[in-house]
């Protein structure tokens, strides 16, 4: 093959990249994006093996771990829930800056071997390369190891915490600037890449739980960023585009994601959101909650005339979005308005409530994000709250003292009545009391999202 092809061929896996990027942006076109990803990826590993710069005695290496990627991919891509998918993505995320940091390390030894001066910008770009790929590694796997709750979901902190990330943060500058000031040494490298790693651990060990799809969007920003780094020192223009168009998209999200939430990227970080609870029973004194059964709250369904969904992760935990699309079409069959409140932080990565809904073929029109919903729900009859908690709870407009004060929530308190349906009163992830479960018109009905689910919708047909 003629070798001015391959870069032809790279560009060609770039635009798909770019394409699959833009029909993502939608769950309607998501999956035809994820496709067209796929076959960018696909030509630019079919490309490899035309390229005369790899040694044919290595095409066997490279079939190989193609082979046993697809293989240990295949299971876990079947078996996987939807609840299971924050996880899987902060897993793969991992997997990929782990891969980056990996191609660094060994083209940094390789380059050592050769004895030869190093330019400075191709050292300069793999040492950046190393580190954010192992902090992206690093970090992924504590994600994955709360979102799964092989960790503790909470914040996990300890005194002088921040002196000691301070610290490990110099020593990787001080590493970097030795390696690229002085004489590049692999022992050198080495400790860098163990230091990094560790500095993964330690930034994401102190984040609560319920800021992990902020967390989730920016270590995937540094696995692009790390990616992009990697096909500059490579020379490979599908990797550098690719990557540069990860980093950015994850960064850009992960910004769009902070404001959703009125606070900053680095209160995120260094904040340890959810370090300290609100005292236990604090909101229930003197106060009571209405605990409803599923045939009463059939009965205000059915007099109703406009009801708004807002499904959280309890949705996603009960796997119950298919029975909330039977009592969509139950409620619109009876002339009702229905109408879903997706708020940007609900679940556990950005979108999760956007992917069970469309897996439920939930029509997209029917979603409407927190800017566009708030000023519905006063008119509204019913607010149905399906597992949420953080993101409706009041306390974030009218308690200064609350750790969520000043993130923007959906207004369910504003409708005339809303409906809560939640395992117990157990609170959420940010580990505060949500008041919205003691006011005058919140009714709770508890048990099972999907049970309760579609116990109404067989209450309704009653009435």
């Amino acid at each position: 093959m003629n070798q001015n092809w391959i870069p032809v061929g790279y560009l060609l896996a770039a635009i798909s990249f770019i394409l699959a990027l833009k029909l993502m942006k939608s769950p309607v076109t998501a999956r035809h994006g994820n496709w067209l990803a796929a076959g960018g990826m696909f030509i630019a590993i079919a490309l490899t093996f035309f390229d005369e710069g790899i040694a044919r005695e290595n095409f066997g290496w490279i079939i190989g771990a193609i082979l046993v990627g697809a293989a240990l991919s295949i299971l876990p891509s079947r078996s996987v829930p939807m609840t299971g998918m924050p996880q899987m993505v902060a897993l793969l995320n991992g997997l990929g800056g782990g891969a980056v940091a990996l191609v660094s390390l060994v083209e940094f030894i390789r380059q050592s071997s050769i004895g030869a001066d190093w330019p400075i910008v191709p050292l300069v770009t793999t040492v950046l390369s190393a580190i954010i790929g192992c902090i992206s590694f690093a970090g992924s796997l504590i994600a994955f190891g709360k979102l799964q709750e092989v960790l503790p979901s909470r914040a996990i902190v300890f005194p002088g915490q921040k002196a000691v990330n301070l610290v490990l943060l110099a020593s990787v500058a001080a590493l970097a600037v030795l390696i690229v000031a002085g004489k590049p040494l692999v022992v050198l490298f080495a400790a860098l890449v163990v230091v990094s790693l560790i500095v993964g651990v330690s930034i994401v060990i102190p984040i609560g739980g319920a800021d992990m799809p902020v967390v989730i969007s920016l270590l995937n920003s540094f696995t692009g960023t790390a990616a992009g780094l990697a096909g500059f020192v490579l020379a490979n223009t599908a990797l550098l585009i690719g990557g540069g168009l990860v980093g950015a998209s994850g960064l850009i999200l992960t910004i769009e994601m902070c404001r959703a939430m009125n606070r900053s990227l680095e209160n995120v970080i260094f904040g340890a959101f959810g370090a300290q609870s609100a005292a236990a029973g604090s909101l229930a004194e003197g106060k009571t909650v209405r605990n409803y059964s599923v045939e009463d709250a059939a009965i205000i369904f059915s007099n109703a005339d406009s009801v708004i969904i807002v499904p959280g992760y309890g949705m996603a935990v009960a796997q119950a979005q298919h029975v909330l699309k039977e009592l969509m079409t139950k409620l619109q069959a009876r002339g009702i308005d229905v109408k879903f409140a997706i708020h940007p932080v609900a679940g556990r990565m950005p979108g999760h409530m956007n992917v069970l809904l469309a897996e439920a073929d939930v029509p997209y029109e029917l979603l409407y994000d927190l800017d566009d919903i708030n000023t519905m729900f006063p008119e509204t009859d019913v607010a149905l709250v399906v597992g949420a908690n953080d993101v409706v709870n009041p306390a974030a407009r009218s308690d200064p003292s609350s750790q969520i004060y000043g993130m923007p929530i959906l207004d369910v308190d504003k409708a005339k009545t809303c409906i809560v349906i939640k395992r117990s009163m157990n609170t959420g992830f940010a580990g505060i009391e949500n008041e919205l479960f003691y006011l005058p018109n919140t009714v709770m009905v508890f048990g099972d999202a999907k049970g309760v689910i579609a116990k109404l919708n067989t209450a309704i047909d009653s009435y």
